[in-house]
């Protein structure tokens, strides 16, 4: 179709696929970790991402789930070093616990994929009650990068090579609430709208990489943070909507990408040299592209920085 064909700057389209963009990049002796790997765009970013040689740490919330992609990938690539840990984002605990143990574990780390994330639910409230999306999209990744930067720093400086830290994000930050994160309303059962918590849930995640690439920049570390939207997908992540879900699993196939096209973006942003350097940038069909007057909003993006220390219990 034509909206595929459209090549940007960086020779790629939005029908390129995740092998394609990555195709001839050498990413042995690096380490990654994919959050949400057992499904969709994770397994596809997983298998992409150890076909290149990185060693694929997936961090999952199924482990057994997580254990059948893993075995599903030694069957294509019995080279492949792969190891799953167990990780709910809608957890504080679960992410400190993970933090904790992979930081123990004298692993180095060059790449973090915040990939994971949960769309348009019924409202409800996470392990630490907050709403589930802002908790489970924005809130547990926040956390565990805050946890990983020390681990991603020292790997950045012993290793010579640059950090890279992917957050997915979507279209779908568009469409959040009018006055873009309600700070004062996260968990108002009473002004909840399943779209629009998702769309706070994902310019969350836009302005959370700016703000940490602007600290990072400060530093002067050499590691760069990112967001990006994947496409328009047929995957799991419209289970709460079943009349959307037939639509785009009958229609799909014409107008939506397929999860190999989907994972393109974040593993381009995570491997491909042409992105060295670059930070606080948001991308679609691999190419730099322009988030919303909200999603570009320094102010917003410190305010939510603040908002999630103290959600965290960082401060």
């Amino acid at each position: 179709m034509w909206i595929f064909s459209w090549k940007g700057p960086s020779g790629f389209s939005a029908s390129s696929t995740a092998e394609e963009v990555t195709q001839g990049i050498d990413g042995t002796g690096l380490t990654a970790i994919v959050t949400g790997a057992s499904s969709g765009l994770g397994v596809e970013t997983t298998r992409v991402l150890t076909l290149r040689g990185v060693h694929v740490i997936m961090a999952v919330r199924n482990t057994d789930a997580g254990k059948n992609v893993k075995e599903q990938i030694l069957k294509e690539n019995p080279n492949a070093k792969i190891d799953v840990m167990e990780l709910d984002l809608s957890s504080m605990g679960s992410v400190r616990k993970f933090a904790s143990d992979y930081n123990a574990s004298g692993l180095p780390l060059n790449l973090l994929i915040n990939n994971a994330g949960v769309m348009a639910t019924p409202f409800k409230l996470s392990q630490d009650n907050i709403e589930l999306q802002f908790a489970t999209n924005h809130l547990g990744h926040f956390l565990l990068t805050n946890l990983l930067l020390e681990t991603m720093k020292k790997t950045a400086r012993e290793s010579n090579k640059e950090g890279r830290i992917v957050n997915l994000s979507s279209e779908g930050h568009r469409y959040a609430y009018r006055e873009g994160i309600r700070f004062d309303k996260i968990n108002d059962e009473s002004g909840y709208n399943s779209i629009y918590a998702y769309g706070q849930s994902k310019l969350s995640n836009i302005l959370h990489a700016n703000e940490l690439a602007r600290h990072l920049k400060e530093e002067g570390v050499e590691i760069t943070a990112n967001s990006l939207h994947p496409g328009a997908i047929v995957t799991n992540l419209l289970r709460h909507h079943s009349f959307l879900n037939v639509i785009a699993n009958t229609l799909g196939k014409y107008v939506l990408k397929n999860v190999p096209q989907g994972a393109a973006t974040q593993c381009y942003v995570a491997l491909h040299p042409q992105v060295k350097g670059i930070s606080g940038e948001y991308f679609m069909d691999s190419n730099k592209a322009k988030a919303s007057s909200h999603a570009q909003d320094a102010e917003l993006a410190k305010k939510l920085w603040d908002f999630s220390l103290s959600m965290t219990n960082q401060n």
